[in-house]
């Protein structure tokens, strides 16, 4: 069974489908899903939420779909819309047992969304309410196409504000190269891979993945983006994690089979979860 460490299950483009597209998961051998608690901004943080209990109710039941748990965070060019009324909102959410991270959260360099220095300052404050309630992070992390600008100083952070919780967390779609992997490593990160390790230009990419501990990596979807090849182009869903896996595999050179007992209990460590989590 693999879990799906990254996806948007609240977008719109789920709205006619949502329960079909989990079952789908479901079937495709999908035991859990992190839903992404970051809305269209703040004030949608509840929703993955929302949809845990929706359908973790359902299989309470017996319908045939994976567990879901969920994150809470304000993304990068969302930062300018953080006030003591965002951040209690997002500590209330992180006090709930289903809500295990706090993210996305991070800087993105490469889309001008927002100020830097603000989303720097963002960065530090959820990290301090991730702290307080002990939560793993997921990590969006995106430089200008000129260098590593975003990673120096996210790293510098993590160093200052985060290292010494020894909570780790997730390097989200990582895009970054080995150095940057092995620095997030050595922090207690899982670095997970995206649909994108499965795209004819993504070489470097994969080159960096072969070089990972198998006992260092997720896998993940960031549905509804990102469609592994070879349906590029489509909209994304968890049940298409599989194609991921297998690259991952092949580049490790294991079974997939060993992926997903892998990435699984990668998860489980993480966020100290049950073995059998997705039952």
């Amino acid at each position: 069974m693999l879990i799906d460490s990254h996806a948007h299950l609240d977008s719109p483009r789920y709205a006619d489908d949502r329960e079909a597209m989990l079952r789908r998961a479901h079937d495709a051998g999908v035991s859990a899903v992190l839903a992404i608690g970051i809305g269209e901004g703040p004030s949608e943080m509840h929703h993955a939420l929302d949809l845990c209990r929706q359908f973790n109710g359902q299989r309470s039941q017996g319908v045939g779909l994976p567990r879901l748990y969920a994150s809470a965070g304000v993304y990068p060019h969302n930062t300018p819309e953080i006030d003591d009324a965002v951040l209690a909102r997002l500590d209330s959410l992180l006090a709930e047992p289903e809500v295990i991270a706090c993210g996305e959260i991070g800087l993105d360099y490469y889309h001008e969304g927002s100020p830097h220095d603000v989303q720097r300052t963002g960065l530090v404050r959820q990290l301090e309410v991730a702290a307080a309630r002990k939560r793993p992070i997921a990590i969006h992390c995106r430089g200008t196409n000129e260098g590593t600008d975003a990673w120096n100083h996210l790293f510098l952070t993590l160093d200052t504000y985060w290292r010494h919780t020894s909570l780790g967390g997730i390097m989200h779609c990582f895009g970054a190269g080995y150095e940057q992997a092995r620095r997030a490593l050595d922090m207690g990160f899982l670095v997970s891979f995206a649909g994108n390790l499965t795209y004819p230009k993504a070489q470097p990419l994969r080159d960096v993945a072969a070089q990972l501990p198998l006992d260092g990596v997720l896998v993940e979807t960031d549905a509804p983006w990102l469609t592994p090849a070879p349906d590029r182009g489509k909209r994304n869903e968890p049940a298409f994690v599989t194609r991921t896996a297998e690259t991952l595999a092949g580049l490790l050179n294991v079974t997939p089979e060993e992926i997903a007992s892998a990435t699984t209990k990668n998860f489980a460590r993480l966020f100290h979860l049950p073995s059998g989590m997705g039952n």
